[in-house]
């Protein structure tokens, strides 16, 4: 066997999509998971369980393997580091990654090049927030930690100076706070990418992703009503942000859309995104085949999406556990429907599949999609 070994660190959805897209390639894939009850780990064959943060077991992991890649970005940078002095190829790099591990150095960076980004600071107290809301014209302010946060965690809005005093649980994380000015956008949109190593780089459509208490609800491909010339401001601003910072694989690009018509980046993520699961279904080319292609230097596939329309709904949990029970009813209802499920046990809140759809009229494909994600997890009963 001449073909190559793709080892992910990490065991959830993205691996496990990930996994899928390589099937058909013939790529074997190995896995790095916390627990052997993982979404990646229940699929994939070859699988080793293992703590990320520890070295030694990165290195035993990645004997084998022809190139490592990530399902998070939490694996410690100086672990990265020690990996590829060994002539592992580790893909994206840690001098690319750390810029997604950590808001602090990616603030500082985008800046120095110039790229759009909202007003910010690392602070040092509540009282050094309120100094920095008055930099910036009063509150309300945003406060992130510099690592670890997603999905809405490890994120908190200061709503005044006396709300400022009273918030001190970021502070006591143990790592340093970002402090951003709010900025009054009209929608959150996503800009996705993928760069090779000898520098080929593909764009999808930009697309409008809608959130609802910090976590992506839903996602439209591409952002209904964006003006092309903004469109392809967001592509070339990511096709450039990927070029600058070397980054290979898969990188999206979350911006806010301002009301005087700019776009702003909020948060960068150098792995499979959320933003991009409508890939699966829409594109002629999804984003996990194309990261596979990119870690791999493979030549990139087609970004194109397959309809004028696609609209992917996150499946969340609730109190409704057994969704297996309304496939009867998707499936009958709506036949082009696809269903993507992740093994995860149903937590409230908690990303446990998403639905696609696509087609010609965007009010009728949203309707399929947001209706079998919401029968799906109970919300709705017919």
């Amino acid at each position: 066997m001449t073909f190559p070994v793709v080892g992910m660190v990490g065991g959830g959805q993205l691996a496990r999509m990930t996994h899928e897209a390589g099937i058909p390639l013939g790529i074997r894939f190995r896995l790095l998971s916390d627990t052997p009850d993982d979404s990646a780990a229940q699929a994939a064959g070859d699988v080793v369980i293992g703590d990320y943060r520890d070295l030694d077991t990165l290195r035993a992991f990645a004997k084998g393997c022809d190139v490592i890649t990530f399902d998070h970005e939490h694996v410690p940078t100086e672990h990265l580091r020690a990996l590829e002095a060994e002539g592992i190829p580790v893909r994206p790099g840690p001098d690319a990654l750390v810029h997604a591990q950590d808001k602090g150095v990616m603030r500082a960076r985008l800046t120095e090049l110039g790229i759009p980004c909202p007003r910010h600071r690392v602070v040092a107290d509540p009282a050094d927030v309120a100094r920095f809301a008055a930099e910036v014209g009063g509150f309300p302010v945003v406060l992130k930690t510099v690592r670890g946060g997603y999905d809405g965690k490890g994120v908190w809005v200061v709503r005044d100076a006396e709300h400022a005093a009273a918030t001190t649980e970021p502070f006591r994380a143990g790592v340093a706070v970002l402090a951003e000015e709010k900025v009054d956008f009209a929608r959150e949109l996503a800009a996705n990418v993928v760069r090779s190593p000898h520098g080929q780089a593909v764009a999808y459509p930009v697309v409008e992703s809608v959130q609802v208490d910090g976590v992506c609800d839903t996602v439209i491909a591409p952002a209904p009503g964006i003006d092309p010339g903004l469109s392809l401001a967001a592509q070339e601003l990511a096709l450039r942000i990927a070029s600058e910072l070397g980054v290979t694989g898969h990188l999206a690009v979350e911006l806010f859309e301002t009301r005087d018509g700019r776009v702003l980046v909020n948060e960068l993520a150098m792995r499979p995104h959320n933003s991009g699961h409508w890939t699966q279904d829409g594109a002629v080319t999804s984003q996990f085949a194309n990261h596979l292609r990119a870690v791999l230097d493979l030549p990139l596939g087609d970004p194109r999406p397959r309809a004028p329309w696609t609209v992917m709904a996150n499946v969340l949990g609730g109190d409704f556990p057994d969704m297996y029970q309304g496939y009867l009813h998707c499936m009958a209802r709506d036949p082009a429907v696809k269903i993507h499920m992740y093994g995860k046990d149903v937590r409230p809140g908690r990303k446990v599949g998403h639905v696609n759809s696509y087609g010609d009229d965007l009010a009728e494909v949203r309707e399929r999609a947001r209706h079998a994600a919401d029968y799906l997890r109970g919300v709705i009963t017919e």
